[in-house]
């Protein structure tokens, strides 16, 4: 080997498709998934989205949204309809979907229950109701495990389970959400009381926040379709979104006249144009 060679280039090349255990041509081979599911509403919907942002690629988050308000998920056939309205391919929105846990690759049921077991709920009870909740929704003598479903996916009475990281209500654990909805200061015998309703086709109140909605229709609102009737969308933007012990702090506060100091606020610093001379930062020349 010669000193401008590299050890790479004084062997052969190995065709990994050619060894592979298995066929493997569908690796290669370039699919086009059926995007008839997403019809021409849904395509409306989605030029909408993309009208929000000043650059379409901005689009994509609400987008994963309204694909996954149709299908349950987000599907190949959806990042395919993602890739192509956006003008971007579809390893550039495969990289954004499975990277937020919020974007599903297996059909969600009817209803997700995401239950806390980040470290102050876990240590509250998130651990022992994650826990309940699989062995009371499993079958078979088998614990329903994370992102498993009961009942046929997206079917009336279906729920998926899911532990979750911090959902950001440590004042009110431990906690679970439905379909992100909260249902604060929960015990495993609530839980569950919890997940027989909704399998029976009820719809309990949330602790707090917007009347609960099945995953579809909260996916379509989290790509920024609201409802059309008036009564229902007040009805959710209205709902009360603070508890006491979120407020206490503030209150104690108010109550006893404390005030955090103020904060300096100096002049930015001169930056340099491209022409040398100085301009503070945010003047236009």
């Amino acid at each position: 080997m010669s000193a401008e060679q590299t050890h790479q280039a004084t062997v052969p090349d190995t065709d990994v498709v050619g060894i592979a255990p298995v066929p493997a041509g569908h690796l290669v081979t370039e699919t086009a998934a059926d995007l008839s599911v997403f019809g021409a509403d849904i395509t409306a919907k989605a030029l909408q989205i993309v009208g929000r942002y000043p650059q379409s690629r901005s689009a994509l988050l609400p987008m994963l949204h309204l694909v996954q308000s149709v299908e349950g998920k987000v599907s190949q056939a959806g990042i395919q309809f993602c890739a192509l309205q956006l003008d971007l391919s579809a390893a550039e929105v495969s990289a954004v979907a499975t990277f937020y846990t919020m974007y599903k690759r297996k059909t969600c049921g009817e209803h997700l229950v995401s239950v806390c077991t980040n470290t102050l709920c876990a240590v509250l009870g998130g651990d022992a109701i994650y826990k309940t909740l699989g062995e009371h929704l499993g079958e078979d003598g088998k614990r329903l495990g994370h992102n498993e479903t009961v009942g046929e996916p997206g079917t009336p009475g279906s729920i998926t389970l899911e532990h979750a990281e911090c959902l950001a209500a440590c004042d009110l654990g431990p906690v679970l959400q439905v379909n992100y909805e909260f249902y604060d200061n929960q015990t495993p015998e609530s839980a569950v009381a919890l997940v027989d309703a909704l399998r029976a086709g009820e719809r309990p109140a949330p602790t707090r926040g917007a009347p609960l909605r099945d995953f579809r229709t909260a996916e379509l609102e989290l790509a920024g379709f609201s409802p059309v009737d008036e009564f229902v969308y007040r009805s959710g933007v209205d709902g009360p979104s603070a508890a006491v012990e979120t407020l206490r702090g503030a209150q104690l506060a108010a109550d006893r006249g404390w005030t955090a100091p103020v904060m300096p606020n100096p002049p930015l610093p001169a930056e340099e144009s491209p022409a040398g001379s100085s301009v503070k930062a945010g003047e236009q020349k």
